[in-house]
């Protein structure tokens, strides 16, 4: 493939209305009216979905909420030099997290509904590097399914990955229950998510040379543009060290995960739970059980962490040995608590393989047995065929499961023994279509 063709391919000239496409984005960037109880819904939608961990739910809600039309517009009045269209999404931002945070706080303060393992709650409290990198890509994506002549279904794809909705459900959560680090946690990823959007769209609109507003009057366009470029600066450097810092902190828990399942046993005790901090420096807690760990174990344990670029200081040991009689219903309920999750699990599965295995049973012939007694009422027996079948109606192809049944024997079965043992055979197998043969050395009839 030449260049000429990689350039047709990837030229977006022809496919783009950037007039077409500002006015879209104008006109959704405002909160009012069935835009908001819309939104008020859709909260409502995800706090359910958040409370009983169901993704699909949550999903759904994200589908249905107007979220990304503020954040459009603020990125797109950073890009055409438009102050008020600014002034105006920041409004209408502020309008959406208020009628979200009010929405999910009503419905987490008379939920019945307990929160024994919230962990789609739990997923938006801790903003990771991927999470900025899926709102950056996503946000082009939306401008760009603005810009285009043929409107797709991006839009659905983009509300669902960069998650708006949750992280909101999640910050009135917090509220609710006096949470502060829910809150704090969930309302930082929506800051995250919502400015790499926003910063996405300044820069496609910058790319694809939207018109920019017009001054009469030189010196305001001067005072504008010079407003707008710190806004941008203060947009972009507090982005860049959010996302240095989470590249860091994502990168120290892949390395203290790996050390940790790397020294499950050390000498006579186990690691059986960890915590990563990054409160006060990036930190992983190993809670240790069994005998105490010896000053050889413990070097050990650190010269394992410096192959994972871990310093002994990163490392916080905590040792529940078996002479600690103080700490031991705390350890056995820390251990409880970690494998109940996976015993549900394993029991859940035991109980499936349980059903299928007792339909599998329950649908087998006994043929030994059914063999035996038949023989026993028809000494003239000598051999019993039976398999499970499919009769096919040609007309219509319609199937209909059976049971095929044929039975060899010294002598001819008439019509009369033949049916009484159709009839014996249906009632012992517990089936209505029976398809039966006779057959003999001479003749073969049903």
């Amino acid at each position: 493939m030449n260049s000429f063709k990689i350039k047709r391919i990837l030229n977006i000239t022809n496919h783009i209305d950037t007039n077409a496409a500002e006015t879209s984005i104008r006109g959704n960037i405002y909160f009012r009216g069935p835009n908001a109880w819309i939104l008020a819904f859709s909260v409502i939608i995800a706090s359910v979905g958040l409370n009983i961990n169901s993704i699909p739910v949550i999903i759904g809600a994200m589908l249905i909420s107007p979220l990304m039309g503020p954040i459009f517009g603020l990125g797109l009045g950073m890009g055409i030099r438009d102050m008020e269209l600014m002034k105006d999404s920041a409004k209408n931002l502020l309008i959406m997290v208020i009628i979200s945070l009010i929405a999910s706080i009503l419905y987490f303060l008379i939920t019945p509904l307990q929160l024994n393992n919230p962990t789609e709650l739990l997923a938006r409290t801790n903003p990771t590097i991927y999470d900025v990198l899926i709102a950056l890509f996503g946000g082009f994506a939306g401008i760009f399914e603005q810009c285009r002549k043929e409107k797709g279904t991006v839009f659905a794809g983009v509300a669902i990955a960069t998650a708006l909705m949750p992280p909101l459900c999640t910050a009135g959560f917090g509220i609710a229950s006096g949470n502060l680090h829910y809150f704090v946690g969930a309302l930082y990823l929506f800051c995250i998510n919502s400015i790499f959007i926003a910063l996405a769209t300044y820069f496609t609109v910058r790319y694809l040379k939207f018109r920019e507003k017009e001054f009469e009057d030189k010196k305001k366009g001067v005072r504008t543009q010079r407003l707008i470029t710190l806004i941008i600066i203060l947009f972009i450097v507090p982005s860049i060290l959010s996302a240095i810092t989470m590249v860091r902190q994502t990168d120290f828990e892949q390395r203290a995960i790996a050390f940790v399942e790397a020294n499950r046993t050390l000498g006579k005790s186990i690691i059986y739970n960890h915590n990563i901090n990054h409160t006060d420096g990036s930190k992983v807690e190993i809670l240790f059980t069994g005998e105490r760990l010896s000053d050889v174990d413990r070097q050990n344990l650190y010269e394992s962490a410096k192959t994972f670029n871990l310093d002994e200081d990163q490392i916080v040991i905590n040792e529940h040995t078996t002479g600690d009689r103080n700490d031991s219903r705390e350890l056995i309920k820390t251990i409880y608590e970690r494998s109940d999750v996976k015993i549900r699990q394993l029991t859940s599965e035991i109980d499936s393989l349980n059903s299928e295995l007792h339909y599998y049973t329950s649908t087998q012939i006994p043929y030994e047995q059914v063999t035996k007694e038949l023989v026993a009422t028809y000494p003239q027996v000598t051999e019993l065929l039976l398999s499970k079948g499919s009769n096919i109606i040609v007309d219509n192809y319609q199937n209909n499961k059976c049971v095929v049944a044929i039975v060899k024997s010294d002598s001819i079965i008439d019509k009369e023994t033949s049916q009484r043992i159709i009839n014996w055979l249906k009632v012992r197998l517990d089936i209505e279509d029976l398809r039966f043969y006779a057959v003999d050395s001479e003749s073969i009839h049903q």
